[in-house]
């Protein structure tokens, strides 16, 4: 039987910025404090375990949001450099952004109350207070196109047309897709057709459509996301958003069961940064206590949820664990897949 004293015995920690000098020192003060930055403190500290765990789950990270347009670019790039993540599934918008910068193009400083038929006018894209150049996004989506022409005609999985992509975009050392291609780390985007990398591949289809061609399939998207949470030991994830990413992350796990010998319980670990809320029943704010019903967030995993913007969250978990060096010591995996995409092998080198 609780009683009362049981329940009043840990005091609230009174942040003091006096004795703050690093974001690694705020996000530890956030641990004491309450509401959403005990909540941030709370997913600071699973990612902490899924980093620590001597079994080495391989961490999948869901994408989605206007995260380079919000400047999260390089934030994201760092979270792979430094092997905060091992497998990536973005929605093909924050992907395509990337490359868009990787081709040399800025995204630029807005006003959401700018006039917005102006803007078209001049062929200016407006994400919020963030303004794009529709001239530069449609050379992009050419440029997406031409590479695809050197694509052997086949089926591709999301995953070998970012890889396609990761290799023009390795020469910029801030590239997502650049840095993932150099560290092997796999990026899947599950609903790539709904995107501008979507875009280049319809001009390449509705050129090349009456002959053998580079087909995108998404069912081998499916087969390829099984294979990796079968052959892992542990799965954890990370989820930036909600959206597609993370209801395919997820749907991984149901996935593998149908097709594994063995049965796989769900992600061990669990994270999520969302803006929305789970009363409305939608999928980017169900709660990851609601996943645990589907079998795809493991009965006892250790999970946590903040209710906190990606931009303001996202750079204070990644510095946390950046300054904080759980990352040190901790090895990349080498995902072998052979030329059909099916998947040999998971190592940790």
């Amino acid at each position: 039987m609780v009683k009362r004293t049981d329940l009043l015995k840990k005091p609230i920690k009174q942040i003091d910025l006096e004795k703050t000098e690093t974001v690694h020192d705020l996000v530890e003060a956030f641990k004491g404090a309450s509401i959403q930055a005990r909540a941030l403190g709370e997913c600071a500290t699973v990612w902490e375990n899924m980093l620590t765990d001597r079994d080495r789950p391989t961490v999948i990270l869901g994408l989605s949001g206007a995260l380079i347009a919000g400047g999260m670019r390089k934030v994201i790039r760092d979270m792979v450099k430094y092997r905060l993540v091992d497998v990536i599934a973005s929605t093909g918008a924050v992907m395509y952004q990337d490359f868009y910068q990787a081709m040399g193009y800025q995204h630029f400083k807005g006003d959401p109350a700018m006039d917005d038929v102006q803007l078209r006018k001049f062929m200016i894209d407006r994400i919020y207070d963030t303004l794009v150049d529709e001239v530069k996004f449609e050379e992009t989506d050419r440029a997406i196109a031409k590479l695809t022409e050197k694509l052997e005609a086949r089926a591709y999985s999301s995953r070998e047309i970012m890889t396609m992509l990761g290799k023009v975009a390795q020469k910029d050392d801030n590239s997502i897709l650049g840095t993932a291609h150099k560290m092997g780390v796999p990026i899947f985007s599950p609903a790539l057709n709904d995107s501008s990398i979507g875009i280049g591949l319809t001009i390449y289809h509705a050129k090349n459509r009456k002959k053998p061609h580079a087909m995108l399939d998404s069912i081998k998207d499916n087969y390829e996301l099984l294979s990796i949470i079968y052959k892992s030991q542990k799965t954890a994830a990370v989820y930036i958003g909600g959206g597609t990413p993370k209801n395919w992350v997820n749907d991984g796990v149901v996935m593998a069961n149908y097709t594994s010998d063995r049965e796989i319980e769900g992600h061990s670990y669990a994270i999520q940064l969302t803006t929305d809320s789970p009363h409305w029943g939608g999928l980017s704010g169900s709660t990851l206590k609601e996943a645990q019903s589907w079998g795809k967030v493991h009965k006892e995993a250790t999970k946590a949820m903040a209710h906190v913007e990606a931009t303001i969250g996202l750079p204070l978990l990644v510095g946390h664990l950046i300054q904080g060096g759980f990352w040190k010591g901790r090895k990349s995996l080498k995902f072998d897949w052979d030329k059909t995409g099916d998947l040999r092998s998971i190592k940790s080198t």
